[in-house]
C-alpha cells in the first residue's frame, strides 16, 4: 500500500471514529497532495509525498516557535498536535551515527576538497537521506566534515 493510500484510509477511519482534529490534518495533507497534482499534472510518488509531508512538518515547527514566542499556547497547543499527526507518515528516522557514516561516505565519493564542495557533497547525500534526517543536521555535519578536511 503507498503512503497515499494509507493516509486516504487513515482519513476514513478518522471519520467513522469522529477524531475531528485527526481528521482535519489528514484532509490538509491530503489537499496539498492533490495541489501539486494538478498543479504539476503528474500522480505523486512515495518521495514527493513524504516530501511534501516533510515541508508541512518543517512548518508547524516554524508556526510553533512564532506562536511560543508571541505567548500563544493555545495557537502552538494546535500546531504540536498537527505535528504529531504529521510525523506518524514519516519514515523511521536515522540515528546520529548512520547519518555520521551516510555524510563520510558521501564526502569520499564525491572527492570534496573544503568547504567550497558542500554543494557536491549535498547533491549525494540528500536524495539518501530525504525524510529520514533533518537536513539542517545533515547540513551541519557535510559543514564540519568538509572543514575538518
Amino acid at each position: 500500500m503507498s503512503l497515499k493510500e494509507q493516509i486516504t484510509n487513515d482519513m476514513k477511519a478518522a471519520m467513522r471514529a469522529k477524531e475531528a482534529s485527526k481528521l482535519a490534518t489528514i484532509r490538509l495533507i491530503l489537499a496539498e497532495i492533490k495541489r501539486k497534482e494538478v498543479d504539476e499534472q503528474i500522480e505523486v510518488n512515495e518521495q514527493q509525498t513524504v516530501a511534501i509531508i516533510e515541508k508541512m512538518i518543517k512548518q508547524r515547527k516554524d508556526s510553533i516557535t512564532q506562536f511560543e514566542a508571541g505567548n500563544r499556547p493555545d495557537l502552538a497547543d494546535i500546531e504540536k498536535a498537527e505535528l504529531e499527526v504529521l510525523a506518524t507518515y514519516m519514515p523511521a528516522g536515522l540515528s546520529d551515527d548512520e547519518i555520521a557514516a551516510e555524510v563520510a561516505a558521501a564526502v569520499a565519493a564525491s572527492g570534496a576538497a573544503g568547504p567550497q564542495d558542500m554543494g557536491k557533497v549535498m547533491g549525494i547525500v540528500k536524495p539518501k537521506l530525504a525524510g529520514r534526517a533533518d537536513m539542517t543536521v545533515v547540513s551541519n555535519l557535510v559543514k564540519k566534515a568538509l572543514s575538518g578536511a
